[in-house]
């Protein structure tokens, strides 16, 4: 069955959509501020509370991955709906008598039901463009990182109104999530066996001469060759996991995030001691950077490759924390304001980086399953921020973590240099 562009662009923006529903963890740095004012409870106990939802996203993702051969798309969203609103729902209800119940509710269940439905939709929606790979995954990926920007500016307005209160946000937030998520299980699905796809117009028109044909019979023999060449072997998560390249790729992007996990949580801080007095504004405006890297990088796969798009990754990777470090040394806020931002984009390069790298090595067939394998980089990277602000802590400077930030960038250059197919 021939399928429409039209088709696969409006699949495209259903799983973006939803994508920006369920990426509402990542507005924790806004939801979290009415459990500090009402319960008294510290930011280290906040702290750990975001930490236990990436993890529980990371497992989510991966259960959800290992489940896909066995049940359908619609049961792994719907059970993201069940969770996602259980908690969100039960976080509405708190007393503030026990932390734990914080961690259960919005960190377990929610993170839970945040990996159910993420890599779902992204190994489902990933199959409908096998010639666009990098496009697709950088549209879902800049609306998972947007939700902070939209959906989270608009739950904190909803926080800060005295006619709703935090109580009333995180309600209409599980019903939103859950809704959305049911409603999306009923038209999210994979293509049917033996879809055929639209194909890349060729740019070279026919010849006729009888030479000429010759020629161009045997150009398209070779050409025909080489991209059955390029379509990987379908490779079983058993299998992939034993190959050097995933554990390159996997140290690779482990150490891409860590540095934008790091300047994402010093980044307030920064900008304070450069002299910006509502840091919180800036810091608005930068985060489009995380969307933009994620899209920018996608668009950058399917235009220049993999390997190509590899050596500018690794290039903004470096030049992220220096510019940064730079800034600090010269006391100047328009250099660190430009350092940050190449902290988020070069950041946003890590989901697109997982996705299109796991999909060309490995095959789409055991994507979903392969990706949340992949996904699991999420939980070490985060700890990067600790150590970031525990050297801060101890130094009184931020020279400091961002040379070993710089030298994490280095490291990852030579293991990127490593990646290959084999």
């Amino acid at each position: 069955m021939q399928v429409k562009q039209v088709e696969r662009w409006m699949r495209l923006a259903l799983g973006a959509l939803v994508l920006l529903f369920v990426g509402i963890i990542y507005a924790w740095a806004i939801l979290k501020t009415p459990f500090a004012g009402e319960f008294g409870w510290d930011a280290g106990q906040l702290s750990m509370n975001y930490t236990l939802t990436i993890v529980a996203f990371c497992i989510g993702g991966f259960i959800a991955g290992m489940l896909s051969n066995k049940t359908s798309p619609r049961l792994r969203l719907i059970v993201a709906a069940v969770l996602l609103f259980g908690g969100f729902f039960l976080a509405s209800r708190l007393t503030g008598d026990n932390i734990w119940l914080l961690y259960l509710t919005y960190g377990v269940m929610s993170g839970t039901g945040v990996g159910f439905a993420y890599t779902t939709i992204i190994g489902l929606t990933n199959a409908w463009f096998p010639d666009k790979k990098g496009l697709c995954s950088g549209v879902l990926l800049m609306s998972f990182g947007l939700t902070s920007l939209i959906i989270g500016n608009l739950a904190d307005l909803m926080i800060k109104s005295e006619s709703i209160g935090w109580r009333t946000t995180f309600l209409v937030l599980a019903i939103a999530e859950g809704v959305v998520l049911v409603v999306a299980s009923l038209f999210i699905k994979a293509p049917a066996e033996g879809t055929i796809f639209p194909l890349a117009k060729s740019s070279e028109k026919p010849k006729s001469s009888g030479g000429s044909s010759r020629r161009s019979a045997t150009s398209a023999k070779l050409s025909k060759s080489r991209k059955a060449a390029e379509v990987p072997r379908e490779y079983t998560v058993t299998e992939m996991i034993a190959r050097p390249s995933f554990w390159l790729l996997f140290v690779f992007l482990v150490l891409l995030a860590a540095v934008g996990s790091a300047a994402i949580a010093l980044a307030a801080d920064i900008l304070l001691g450069l002299g910006i007095e509502a840091p919180a504004t800036i810091i608005g405006i930068i985060s489009i950077f995380n969307g933009l890297g994620r899209l920018a990088s996608g668009a950058l796969f399917d235009k220049f490759g993999l390997r190509n798009t590899q050596y500018l990754i690794s290039a903004l990777a470096i030049s992220a924390p220096l510019t940064v470090m730079l800034a600090v040394y010269m006391n100047s806020m328009p250099i660190g304001v430009f350092g940050l931002c190449l902290c988020y984009f070069s950041y946003g390069f890590a989901p697109t980086t997982s996705s299109v790298f796991t999909s060309s090595f490995y095959g789409m067939k055991n994507f979903t399953q392969n990706f949340s394998v992949m996904n699991l980089l999420l939980v070490p990277a985060p700890f990067a921020a600790v150590m970031a602000g525990t050297v801060y802590a101890g130094t009184g400077s931020f020279l400091v973590p961002f040379m070993i930030l710089a030298a994490c960038s280095f490291l990852g250059l030579a293991l990127n240099l490593m990646i290959n197919q084999a």
